[in-house]
């Protein structure tokens, strides 16, 4: 990963934040228009126009509640769109990038960075949600935007994913604590992964196009950052905790 390939992340996610909200209240202005345009009407019997904006002008600043829930049911309604359509993507692990059941009837996606704490911290919630519920799978999807040693972690990850050593790799690198080079090389080695496997694997480009591939997800999901959880149709950001996470299962499994 490249030093430009952070900065370029944070600045489209900056950029489409800005427009959902831009384009969020040109929705709310025109929907609400078209609703109480129609009880304005009837209420008046006229069509006169400035009486039906000033009637909408006036129900809004009354009730300026339904902004923010507008914007939200709109990206609500959005970003299930999105999830469903990449939802293959998303829910389809790199090789062992997984745990759980190989036979869930959900899946969690979880976007993380291995020098996020955050990230760190969801570790036990997760592996809670596995060994509470025997239906559900959790994917684990690379997201390296917070340091260059992010990406050489992630890169030895995805090697340890196609030895079937995720897990260990995974947990081990959370376990040591701050990401740099040594401790990437410690938690492959206990993954069982050799230290001139790793190297070549934090040099190599083959990698590349899975992590381009997450931050082009994450950029769809309009994600701010890790960790971030996608649970059916809803798209959870930060540490959670393990009931918010439940909850989320629950939730796209009664659907």
């Amino acid at each position: 990963m490249t030093d430009q390939t952070r900065p370029s992340f944070r600045a489209a996610l900056a950029n489409r934040t800005i427009q959902m909200t831009l384009g969020a209240f040109a929705f709310i202005a025109a929907a609400a228009g078209a609703a109480l345009a129609v009880q304005a009407t009837a209420s008046v019997g006229a069509t006169d126009k400035a009486a039906i904006e000033q009637i909408v002008h006036d129900y809004i600043l009354e009730h300026p509640e339904i902004i923010p829930q507008a914007i939200e049911k709109l990206q609500s309604k959005r970003l299930s769109s999105v999830i469903d359509t990449n939802r293959s993507a998303l829910e389809t692990p790199y090789a062992g990038a997984w745990e759980g059941a190989a036979d869930a009837d959900v899946t969690v996606v979880e976007f993380f960075d291995y020098a996020c704490g955050y990230c760190r911290a969801s570790l036990p919630d997760l592996g809670k949600l596995v060994g509470s519920d025997k239906k559900v799978k959790i994917v684990y999807r690379e997201l390296p935007i917070l340091s260059e040693e992010s990406g050489d972690a992630a890169k030895v990850s995805l090697l340890a994913a196609e030895r079937g050593q995720y897990m260990p790799y995974h947990k081990a690198l959370y376990a040591a604590g701050r990401v740099t080079r040594d401790t990437i090389l410690g938690a492959a080695a206990k993954a069982g992964i050799s230290k001139a496997d790793a190297q070549a694997a934090m040099a190599s480009s083959k990698y590349d196009s899975e992590i381009q591939s997450n931050i082009a997800l994450a950029q769809k999901l309009q994600a701010t950052g890790t960790p971030t959880f996608v649970i059916g149709d809803q798209v959870l950001s930060g540490a959670v905790g393990f009931d918010a996470l439940k909850e989320g299962v629950a939730s796209a499994r009664g659907k």
